[in-house]
């Protein structure tokens, strides 16, 4: 299999790289995260003007005319950057629930305005009784005339300090387990009963716990059928895990790259501490789990449009393998460091950090061990 990029992909992939080597150097990066607002506006409008925000949209609602690739490789370039503007939440997420459920007036109203930049999303799908059940959901929406009341509470939705527009699931039929009986809804963050607290998390981002106290929305908030909407979110996160997977890889690349760095010039007893055999095999072990998740993300980034078994199983593997080698590569990243390894004022930390938030999200390794366990 032909594993070369395009001579298009390879031009993105350069635009981005220049973008973080400009805009994110680490101390810039930790300005922007102590900041009040937590990112900053002007790297947003800069992604429109670049065209990333575009990426995975047709030409003809003004893309790029891209896809899981490109998107991939946006992602990638972001974590190397630990780049904290909400691009998941906002053109993976958001994008996909639009591109694959969307109406037509919904499609024509909003997609254009995230690729203008003009719009920002979250996407508030965990409660804190779920866990990692899609489908366990108390946030319920009650036909009220030809729209719906929705009521409820959403926690940690990450993106949601900085977003203006919220996609939302609700049960709106069955218990609270079923799958059927799951929609899927767009929210004005501004509309009336809709609560927010806000918080930063521990990787540098900011998310929010979000209430709804009888916020009204019209039949053309939903997104995708009534009561069938749990296929949809499920092809979506699964784009979304292909998408942390790439900004993992990105990160796992600066940690192994900057611990062999730093164990060339780091001396113990005279000499540098990578002439000590036993951490050159740590360091090759770093460099096999990198590898390895690299293979693993173009896998399932390649078998996104395939079954939705396939789809599933090569989501699950990647969110396994991406969340073992996060942990060892950031863990063993730290140690080779030292005491320094976990200062604010280095960036392995906030790599490891970052690593092991993705690695919740969407499941853990235990919860996709057992998902990819149930299709055989």
């Amino acid at each position: 299999m032909d594993f070369a990029f395009s001579e298009e992909q390879t031009l993105l992939r350069n635009s981005v790289q220049k973008f973080v080597q400009n805009n994110y150097p680490f101390d810039t990066r930790r300005q922007i995260v102590k900041s009040e607002a937590g990112w900053k506006r002007e790297n947003w409008k800069q992604f429109a003007e670049l065209g990333l925000l575009g990426a995975p949209f047709t030409e003809e609602q003004g893309g790029l005319g891209g896809g899981p690739i490109e998107t991939m490789i946006i992602m990638e370039e972001f974590g190397r950057g630990l780049v904290v503007e909400p691009y998941l939440g906002t053109v993976v997420l958001a994008g996909g629930f639009l591109r694959h459920g969307g109406s037509k007036a919904q499609q024509e109203q909003l997609i254009p305005e995230i690729i203008e930049g003009k719009r920002v999303f979250a996407f508030a799908f965990a409660e804190p009784q779920g866990r990692y059940n899609l489908a366990d959901l108390q946030v319920t929406a009650k036909k009220a005339g030809s729209g719906y009341t929705l009521n409820g509470h959403k926690a940690v939705v990450v993106g949601a300090p900085w977003a203006d527009t919220l996609i939302v699931t609700a049960r709106t039929s069955g218990g609270q387990r079923d799958a059927k009986g799951v929609s899927v809804f767009v929210v004005d963050k501004k509309a009336k009963g809709v609560a927010t607290r806000d918080y930063p998390t521990v990787d540098g981002l900011r998310a929010s716990e979000v209430t709804f106290e009888n916020v009204s929305v019209g039949a053309d908030a939903m997104v995708g059928q009534v009561d069938d909407g749990l296929k949809l979110v499920e092809q979506v996160t699964d784009e979304g895990i292909a998408a942390l997977s790439a900004e993992a890889i990105g990160a796992m690349k600066v940690l192994n790259d900057t611990t062999v760095e730093y164990c060339k010039t780091r001396k113990q007893f005279g000499v540098p501490i990578g002439k000590f055999q036993v951490l050159q095999h740590r360091m090759v072990d770093m460099f096999m789990n990198y590898e390895q998740s690299v293979s693993i993300t173009y896998m399932v980034t390649l078998k996104l449009g395939e079954s939705e078994t396939e789809r599933k199983k090569a989501a699950s593997a990647a969110k396994v393998q991406i969340g073992k080698a996060g942990r060892f590569i950031g863990q063993n990243a730290v140690q080779l460091h030292g005491g320094m390894g976990m200062t604010d004022e280095l960036n392995v930390g906030h790599y490891f950090k970052r690593l092991t938030m993705i690695d919740t999200m969407f499941g853990n390794v235990d919860h996709h061990l057992k998902r990819y366990a149930s299709f055989d």
